[in-house]
This record gives structure tokens, C-alpha cells and sequence, in this order.
């Protein structure tokens, strides 16, 4: 941590590799850029880089006064998401006769090459700037080289072949990458993914992350990678399954598929009366925090394990279970004020692809919103050692009004769905996935695959969607975004 006499010497000499000054308290580009070029750390030396804060570029002091405000914008810069692998910065703030300056010392990553906005800034002497090719592959060597993350590791005996690549460069390398550095890109998509720690040059093979994020079959290589969603009758396991499926194959798809299940069969939403002339809608379980009770638990599971993540429901709860008990400096009495990453390049993908906000932020967002639907707050498991879990209880105030009854403890919802709520949730999901299948949506539904055909039939008769291309292996194309009336 530097000291206020090493300081007053930075501020003494001229601007190097490892120092920047700036007068500026509202440029946060230019922050993120020096944060980021810092955290590459290029020349190697591993001394840590400071952006000074208060300071003229010949070092006299601007008349600064750092308040609660600048201090929280520069500590947010860590975990706002811009700035990927997450930066590891300290910032302090110093006080002089002349004004206040604020520091934000900046380590060298262990798992370059660090990007912000997309594109990786590198430091060369007091310049600041994009790399270019040649300075990439030094940094993606130097992350080769230091990572030894489960989802860093080559998965020998894969190739190129084993990767959905089409899908790679649709779906993933354009928010991963700026679409100025994409079009100027020409380097093979083997070198591409290796800069971004997806592929092993040395081993002529992808990494292991690699595959659970895009592979074609993951399954072959990584066996529990998947997840398994059982509903139950009842309170426990001893019931009856009502409906059982398997999100199976690569994230960068089933996430898709997953999000909107959670949104269409878990997150199930009614109004509630609140007043003579006005309701609000609730939900068994809102939507947003069990999407991110489970996107927690399938980026930081153990896929050394085969077995799958576990999202089962019951009739008065929910429950996700991650192979992998806590990880690194997590534990239970810190947990979740601080955070560790057992698998960073999933993790850093899925906050690419926008299935992971915030860092550090999720279990106290998705507490806040349990407790406001009425849930109450989700429990953690931490006792099962080699496991994780969690609870989610079901909404009281849904089920108020006597929309449910209450037998032998257990909440029975007493609804059924009529046609237009079925079709209306068809549509949500070929939203979704338009490469849906009738027998997918039939499991996802809890209903027959005739009856699917039933609700399917009346929206093309209705021209609200239709079916293009072979019978096995088309999509679906919706006409009409939303019933104006029932079919």
C-alpha cells in the first residue's frame, strides 16, 4: 500500500509505465483506461500502477477536495462490470496544505488480458493506448501461464470442432469484444478465443470453459454439465414428480432457455388488491431473484463434479443445490460481503452475456426482493461441505385472498390455466428460443404434447405465429407480439 512519503516522490517525478496524474475528478473513461492499462501490467515488472487524482502532469497539487461522492465513484469502478477480469485496486484518499489527492493503486492481473469496454488498454512508458496483436499474445501467455482455474486447464483430446463457433462469433464475440477491434480482427478464431482465455494454443485445444460455455456436447467431456429441474408434489422428495426436465447443453444456449422457464413456468404472477381502485402484481417467486439464485449457482459449481445443479421445486418452496461448497476466501461468516470466483472465465462470459450483473451486489438485491414479494429471505446451506444450497420459500401474499389453500402445511395453488394463459406463455417462450420443440414446450408447460399442438394450431390459425423451414429442425416466427383477444 503506498505511503504518503512515496507519494510526495511519485508527485516529485514525471509520469511512467506505473504512475498517472490528472486534475480531472469526471473523466471516468480515462480512469477506467489507466485502471485498466495498469491491471495488464505489459512491461512485466509487477509493481503495482497508481492514478493520482488532485495532480497537474508536472505534479503540483490542483486544490482538490476528495468528498464521500469521488471516493464512491472511483471504488464502484472495481465492481460496476466495465472493466473485465475484475480489476484488484486499493483507493485512498491523502490530505495536503495545497488540497487532497486521491490514489487508486492498481495491481497487476494475474489473468490478463484485462479489457474495459471491450478493448485491452496496455501502458508503454507514459502512453497509454490499445494493444496491438503482438501485445495481446505476451499478456495472453502471461494468463496461460498463472491461471490454473478448472476452467482455465486445456480439455485435451477436444478441438476446434467440439466448439459451436458460429455461435462463438454471433453471439459472443461482439460483446466481448468493440466492434471497431472485431472488424479489424483478422487473426484465425483459435488466436481470438485465446486472447480471451477460451483456447490453448500450446495444446491446440480448447479450455475446459470453453466447452460448458459453447462446446457442441459438453456432456463428453465435462459430465455434469447441466442442470436438472424436478417439480414435486408435496413438501418433499417422497411425492409424486409433476415435471421433470433437463436444460442440457452449452451455456451460451441453455441460459437462454433457462431464464425465460424461470420467467413463464417458476415466476408465476398474479394481481393483488391493494386498494379499492388499485393492485400489484406478485409472484410464487420473483423472477429476478431466482434468475440470479441460479445463475449463481451454475457459474460458481464445481464442474470437476458430475454431478448436475439442482433446481428442484416443491409445493411451499425452492430449492437450488451447486456441486462445490464455498470457495477461496468465502466463508460462512463473511459470506456474502465477499466474494471469490471458482470458475472467473465462466464467470466473466456470463457477465458478457448478460446473465450476471453487478459483482458482489446479487444476494443482497435478490434478499431485498424475496423479502418485498413476500418470500421472506432465501436460507444458505453451508453445512453440506461439498455441496451449496439454497431456500426459497414461496409467497405468502400471493397466495392471499384465498387464491390458495393451506393443507397439511402446504400451499396448494388451486388455479388452472386457461387457453389464452397457455398461449400467451407458447409465446413467451418461442420469444425465447425460436428453435423450440413441441415437446420441449409439453415439459416446460406440464402438459401433453397434444394439448401443445391444440394451443399451437389455433395461434397459426390466428396468424399470431408461424412454423418456417423442415418439421424437426425449423423455428418458429412470431407474427404478433402479444393476443389482443383470446383464440
Amino acid at each position: 500500500m503506498i505511503t504518503k512519503r512515496k507519494l510526495i516522490s511519485l508527485l516529485a517525478d514525471t509520469e511512467s509505465y506505473h504512475v498517472e496524474r490528472t486534475s480531472s475528478t469526471t473523466n471516468m473513461d480515462k480512469f477506467c483506461q489507466a485502471i485498466c492499462a495498469f491491471s495488464n501490467d505489459l512491461p512485466g515488472s509487477g509493481k503495482n500502477g497508481c492514478l493520482i487524482l488532485g495532480a497537474h502532469d508536472n505534479g503540483a497539487l490542483s486544490g482538490l477536495k476528495v468528498d464521500d461522492g469521488l471516493l464512491l465513484r472511483i471504488s464502484n469502478i472495481r465492481t460496476d462490470g466495465n472493466i473485465l477480469p475484475q480489476p484488484v485496486m486499493i483507493v485512498e484518499k491523502f490530505s495536503f496544505d495545497k488540497g487532497d489527492v486521491l490514489v487508486v493503486e492498481v495491481q497487476p492481473s494475474e489473468i490478463p488480458p484485462v479489457r474495459y469496454d471491450g478493448r485491452v488498454w496496455v501502458r508503454v512508458g507514459p502512453r497509454k493506448g490499445f494493444a496491438t496483436e503482438a501485445e495481446e499474445k505476451i499478456l495472453t501467455e502471461k494468463r496461460l501461464s498463472n491461471v490454473r482455474t478448472f476452467d482455465a486447464m486445456p480439455c485435451i483430446g477436444a478441438s476446434i470442432a467440439d466448439l459451436d463457433v458460429e455461435l462463438i462469433k454471433k453471439e459472443f464475440l461482439p460483446k466481448a469484444v468493440a466492434a471497431e477491434v472485431l472488424v479489424e480482427d483478422k487473426r484465425p478464431i483459435q488466436e481470438q478465443l485465446s486472447s480471451l482465455g477460451f483456447y490453448d494454443l500450446r495444446y491446440g485445444c480448447p479450455t475446459r470453459g470453453a466447452i460448458v460455455l459453447f462446446g457442441v456436447n459438453p456432456e463428453r467431456y465435462i459430465h455434469g454439465a447441466y442442470i436438472q429441474y424436478v417439480r414435486f408434489k408435496g413438501e418433499d422428495k417422497t411425492g409424486d414428480i409433476l415435471n421433470e426436465f433437463k436444460f442440457s447443453g452449452c451455456l451460451c444456449r441453455s441460459l437462454v432457455k433457462i431464464d425465460n422457464f424461470i420467467e413463464t413456468s417458476v415466476a408465476v404472477k398474479r394481481p393483488i388488491p391493494v386498494s379499492v381502485l388499485r393492485e400489484e402484481i406478485f409472484s410464487k417467486y420473483p423472477y429476478w431473484a431466482t434468475r440470479e439464485l441460479l445463475m449463481n449457482a451454475i457459474m460458481h459449481r464445481d464442474y470437476e463434479s458430475n454431478a448436475p445443479v439442482q433446481f428442484y421445486e416443491y409445493d411451499d418452496r425452492i430449492e437450488v443445490q451447486n456441486p462445490g461448497g464455498l470457495y477461496g476466501k468465502v466463508q460462512p461468516d463473511n459470506f456474502p460481503d465477499v466474494n471469490d470466483y471458482r470458475n472467473p472465465f465462466i464467470a466473466e462470459a456470463m457477465k458478457i452475456l448478460g446473465y450476471v450483473n453487478r459483482f458482489s451486489r446479487g444476494v443482497n438485491r435478490v434478499q431485498q426482493e424475496l423479502r418485498e414479494n413476500g418470500n421472506g429471505e432465501a436460507i444458505f446451506d453451508f453445512s453440506l461441505v461439498t455441496a451449496f444450497k439454497v431456500v426459497g420459500k414461496s409467497s405468502n401474499t400471493y397466495f392471499e385472498d384465498g387464491f390458495g389453500v393451506q393443507e397439511h402445511g402446504a400451499t396448494q395453488d388451486t388455479t388452472q390455466e386457461n387457453g389464452d394463459t397457455t398461449q400467451e406463455r407458447i409465446l413467451g417462450m418461442i420469444r425465447g428460443n425460436p428453435d423450440i420443440t413441441r415437446r420441449e414446450l409439453a415439459v416446460l408447460l406440464g402438459i401433453t404434447p397434444d394439448g401443445v399442438k391444440y394451443h399451437l394450431d389455433k395461434l397459426r390459425r390466428a396468424d399470431v405465429i408461424r412454423h418456417v423451414g423442415a418439421t424437426k429442425s425449423g423455428r418458429w416466427v412470431i407474427i404478433k407480439k402479444k393476443l389482443d383477444c383470446p383464440v
